[in-house]
């Protein structure tokens, strides 16, 4: 995402370790030194991205489109607790990841289910070269005024970015998608909380 903030922002961070303004901001002699890499990664993960991870982008939209009120119960509280305890051989056995939720599960799921590999909860990104409905949003809302006008952005840097899309591959599309939501995110919420940067 750097390419496209402002040059006076980026240069105004130059030479930071973001790596260690994390680490500074956690307990790491007490929760990360000597425990397994699993749980170091848990830890952190928990830490930084899943306080704000905004739960609707896992189906909460999609059940209430459909009157349905869904309930995550991984997310209790004493499920975690149970599981923050519980070895890491049971958690990942080789590259099997969740592997006692697949044993206890083992008798209910296909065969195929219990032998694949966990993958992203993610929609597909929009397919390129192809005029949809989602990808005039993304092309007019990168290319739009509202661009100009946020004060962290280099609009020039966006619109390059946003020309360059239908010439990427599938492939290296999936690899940029998150950049691609959230600069338009980011654009969305601008113009729709009013936010300016001037008069």
């Amino acid at each position: 995402m750097e390419r496209f903030y402002r040059p006076e922002l980026s240069a105004a961070f130059k030479g930071v370790d973001r790596g260690a303004t994390l680490l500074d901001s956690l307990d790491v002699r007490r929760r990360l030194v000597g425990r397994a890499p699993v749980h170091q990664s848990l830890y952190l993960w928990g830490k930084t991205i899943l306080p704000d991870y905004i739960l609707t982008l896992l189906g909460d939209r999609m059940e209430m489109a459909h009157s349905i009120e869904g309930r995550v119960p991984f997310l209790d509280h004493k499920v975690a607790e149970y599981l923050f305890r519980m070895p890491v051989s049971m958690k990942i056995r080789g590259t099997t990841e969740k592997y006692v939720l697949r044993e206890a599960a083992r008798d209910v799921i296909t065969d195929r289910v219990y032998r694949r590999q966990k993958h992203p909860f993610l929609s597909p990104p929009d397919s390129p070269g192809q005029r949809s409905g989602m990808a005039e949003l993304i092309r007019d809302t990168l290319t739009s005024k509202t661009v100009r006008s946020i004060p962290f952005l280099d609009g020039r840097e966006v619109r390059r970015f946003a020309d360059e899309l239908d010439e990427i591959d599938p492939i290296g599309r999936a690899f940029i998608d998150t950049d691609v939501m959230q600069l338009v995110s980011t654009v969305l919420l601008h113009e729709r909380l009013g936010i300016s940067s001037g008069p």
